[in-house]
Parts: structure tokens; C-alpha cells; sequence
């Protein structure tokens, strides 16, 4: 293997530097919602405590959103700079929802975090409360657009090719943006953003508890957290099956490599393995544990449905693409992406996931009202620690959805390889990766310390601002995040 390889040096960056932003992105989204929320029961109810939670979790969610808007514009440059040749090919179909997320969606989010941060002492607190619904709405838009984007790789729709076969040409937008896999992975997507705020919720709220600190606050931010990582969790079930329905339709080799099923099976053959040996090339299984029906069942709701393998998709695929399957080299699984990868992400994907869901129902049982002994100390540390599982549970997911993909850069069109810049030398490819790699790892390390400090400081005192009005439009006097 050629360490400098353009096109090896060109995934691995573009695939660090993409799930380096994506761990900003679910608790831009998820943190919005949780401090919208907050919000309107403050303004509803008049409680100081839910004030002091808007306000925390509010700073929590700026901190992020900032590192998130710095690390989100390095992605489009790598498009110019090590994969031209995919730009070329697809910016007519690309560039549209991209342009969307910037130029609206991106500049209405941010005017509207601009106006809820500054507008504290001088809107009303109805129209304060709206600016932070627009934000994450804005915010909400943006997920959209990209996921459209992000779609059309997986299931290319309302394009045609230019005459000379190395363009694709944008012909019907409205086609783009009602995918049916963009419209399966938004709601998974946002459901899975949920899950992780919750988990950051919950864990700043055990961080106090646990010292007996601000408890009128935190506690009922634990049980919102707990409860709001439930809901979410099922949220996940609901839209993942959803989208593996999709998966299916659109792509049959991902799912096949999801449960690395190398020959077509029906019924309860089609089964679904929980853990599996295979050999050390990965082309055949050893021994497995498989629960029987569940795959055939999950591919079409149909437990007596067939599932199509490896082998007969790579060899259908074969016949479909000649030119491509002779550049891949026309021998052994061509087309089938890397199945260790596929396997083990699509499981720890659901594993981080039902985890977090665990731990949150056990959670809401030791801390009832009618508990007759104290929540143990290791309880609380569990609640801290496991914060980060939604959000692993995301990022393998992402890993899984693009692993999943290759050989192609664009599902039945474009092969990875085709994309990488032809003129752009690895030696370059690889001095950028270190450098990405060395600035991220000290913008992770400065972003992880400022929420650390402002969760660890906790809510500021404020005192009842009814005491001396009762007027719910009247601002709230607050010093500026």
C-alpha cells in the first residue's frame, strides 16, 4: 500500500475532518431545541429555575455553535482542493442545495442567534422566545439542505448527463429535495441529534446533583433529559427502520453488507446476525449468533421477503457496469465496500444508542419520587460518562452510511477514484492532513474546556423577575453571554 497515495491521503482527510465537525453538529441541533424549550416554560410558567437552564445550556449551545461554524467551512474547500474532478462532475447538481444552506438557511440561523443573544434586555419576552425558535429552525433548514445534498450521492435523482458524459446537469430541484432518502435520513438524523443534547443534559445535571448543587434546577433538567432521550431513542427506531426500507430500495449492497450476507437468502435464512466470526479476507463466515427472520423483516416488513447477497449483487452490478467493473479490476467483490467496517458499524451504531436509552431508564427508576434509597454515587458517575454514547452512536452511524457507499463517490455514476484531483501530488495531501489534524486537536481541546468550565460553573443566581412585575412581556434585565 502506497503511504502517499492522493486518493487514500484524500479519504482519510475529508473523512476525519468531517466527523471532527459532525461532533459539533447534533448538539448545534439538539442543544437548540433543549434551549427553545427551556425557554417557552420559562415564559410560560414565570420560574426563575427554568430561566437559569435556558441560560446555561444557552451558553453551552453558543460554544458550539461557534466551533462548528469554524470547522463546517473547511469542508466546501476541500471540494476545489482534493477532489476536483467530483466537483466538476456533480457541482451543477451539488452546489444548489449547498448555496441554500449558506446563503439562506446558515445567514437566518445566524441572524437570529445574533438577535437571542443580544436581545435579553431589550426585546419583549415573547419576541425574545421567538428569535430562539427561529435560530433553530434556521439551524433545522441547514441539517436539510445538506442531508439533500448528502442524498443525492446515495440516490441520484432530477439530473441528466451533458453530452459529453462527464457532467451532471441539474434538471428538477424540487426532485433533489424530495429524495426519498434525504426524506428517510432527516428525521433519523434529527432524532439522533436529540438523543446526544439529552446526554449532555443529563450529564451536567448528575455533575451537580451528585454534590448537592443547584437541585431545584437540576433535577428536573435530569428528568427532561432522561425522558427527552427516550422519546428521541424511539424517534431512531421509527425513522432507522424507515430509512433502512430506503437503504434497501436504493442501494441493496449496503444492506447486504450490513450483515455481511454473501448469498441471497429468504425467510428465516434471511436472519440477523448479533455478533459473527468471519475469515480474515472477510469473504465468508465462521460462526455467528443470528436471531432468524429479523434481516428479511428489517429489508422489506416481510418475514418471509428475500434478501439479496453480496455475490449476486456484485455479479448484477457486473452486468450493469462493465466499464466500471473493469476499471475495479473485474475480480472478487468489486463492488462491495470494506464488510468488517459495514458490519461492526451498523451494529455499534444501534449499540451506543440502546445503550443510552439503558442507562436513561434506569436513571428515571432510581430517581422516581416514591425511591426509597439513595441514588448511588457510581449511578451518578455512569450519567456523567455516558454523555458521549449518542454521539458515537452518530458518528458510526456516518461511518457506516459512507463506508457503506464504495467503491462509488456517487451511487451507479462516479467511482471514488474518478473524484480525487489528478494534479494535486499526496506529499500535499498529507501535509494538510497533519495540519488539520494537529489545529483540530487543539480547537477540541479548547472547545471541550470552555463547556467543561461553563457546565461545571452552573446556573447563575437570578432572582424572581415577577417580584416586581407581572407583566410577561416586560424584558428580563441580563448581562449579555
Amino acid at each position: 500500500m502506497d503511504l502517499l497515495d492522493p486518493l487514500l491521503l484524500a479519504r482519510w482527510q475529508f473523512g476525519l475532518t468531517t466527523l471532527y465537525h459532525y461532533l459539533f453538529v447534533p448538539l448545534t441541533i439538539g442543544m437548540g431545541l433543549v434551549v427553545a424549550i427551556f425557554q417557552t416554560v420559562w415564559v410560560r410558567t414565570g420560574q426563575p429555575k427554568w430561566l437559569q437552564l435556558t441560560r446555561l445550556f444557552g451558553t453551552i449551545f453558543l460554544i458550539n455553535f461557534a466551533m462548528g461554524v469554524v470547522t463546517g467551512i473547511v469542508q466546501e474547500f476541500q471540494f476545489g482542493m482534493n477532489w476536483s474532478s467530483y466537483s466538476r462532475f456533480v457541482g451543477d447538481v451539488f452546489g444548489a442545495p449547498l448555496a441554500f444552506e449558506g446563503l439562506l438557511a446558515f445567514f437566518f440561523e445566524a441572524t437570529f442567534i445574533g438577535l437571542w443573544i443580544f436581545g435579553w434586555d431589550r426585546l419583549s419576552r415573547k419576541l425574545h422566545l421567538a428569535t430562539i425558535w427561529m435560530a433553530w429552525i434556521g439551524a433545522t433548514l441547514s441539517a436539510y439542505f445538506i442531508l439533500a445534498a448528502n442524498a443525492w450521492m446515495q440516490n441520484p435523482v432530477g439530473y441528466t448527463m451533458a453530452t459529453d458524459g462527464h457532467r451532471a446537469e441539474l434538471t428538477d430541484f424540487g426532485a433533489v429535495l424530495t429524495n426519498r432518502v434525504a426524506l428517510a435520513t432527516f428525521p433519523h438524523t434529527m432524532f439522533s441529534a436529540f438523543m446526544f443534547a439529552a446526554a449532555v443534559v443529563i450529564a451536567v445535571a448528575a455533575w451537580h446533583l451528585v454534590r448537592h448543587q443547584h437541585a431545584e434546577a437540576m433535577l428536573p433538567a435530569l428528568r427532561f433529559g432522561m425522558w427527552g432521550m427516550l422519546v428521541a431513542f424511539v424517534g431512531v427506531i421509527v425513522s432507522g427502520d424507515l430509512l433502512g426500507l430506503q437503504m434497501v430500495a436504493t442501494q441493496p449492497m449496503k444492506m447486504a453488507a450490513a450483515e455481511a450476507l454473501y448469498d441471497t437468502a429468504c425467510g428465516p435464512a434471511a436472519s440477523f446476525s448479533l455478533f459473527s466470526l468471519g475469515t480474515p479476507d472477510g469473504t465468508s463466515e465462521i460462526w455467528s449468533l443470528r436471531v432468524p427472520y429479523l434481516l428479511a423483516f428489517l429489508s422489506e416488513h416481510d418475514f418471509t421477503a428475500c434478501v439479496e447477497g453480496i455475490n449476486d449483487l456484485n455479479a448484477q452490478y457486473t452486468a450493469q457496469w462493465p466499464e466500471f467493473a473493469q476499471q475495479l479490476g473485474g475480480e472478487g467483490l468489486d463492488f462491495a465496500p470494506t464488510i468488517w467496517v459495514t458490519y461492526w458499524a451498523f451494529r455499534w451504531m444501534m449499540g451506543f444508542g440502546a445503550l443510552a436509552a439503558v442507562i436513561s431508564v434506569v436513571g428515571l427508576w432510581i430517581t422516581r419520587r416514591k425511591a426509597t434509597r439513595p441514588v448511588p454515587r457510581w449511578a451518578w458517575r455512569v450519567a456523567i460518562w455516558s454523555a458521549p454514547l449518542p454521539l458515537l452512536g452518530s458518528l458510526v452511524g456516518w461511518v457506516f452510511t459512507e463506508m457503506g457507499r464504495q467503491p462509488w463517490i456517487v451511487f451507479g455514476l462516479m467511482l471514488t477514484e474518478d473524484g480525487v484531483s489528478p494534479s494535486v501530488p499526496g506529499w500535499t495531501v498529507a501535509i494538510s492532513l497533519v495540519a488539520f489534524t494537529a489545529i483540530y486537536a487543539a480547537l477540541a481541546v479548547v472547545e471541550f474546556g470552555l463547556i467543561k468550565k461553563a457546565a461545571q460553573k452552573g446556573p447563575d443566581p437570578i432572582p424572581d423577575p415577577d417580584a416586581a412585575s407581572d407583566d410577561t412581556d416586560t424584558p428580563v434585565p441580563t448581562t449579555v453571554y
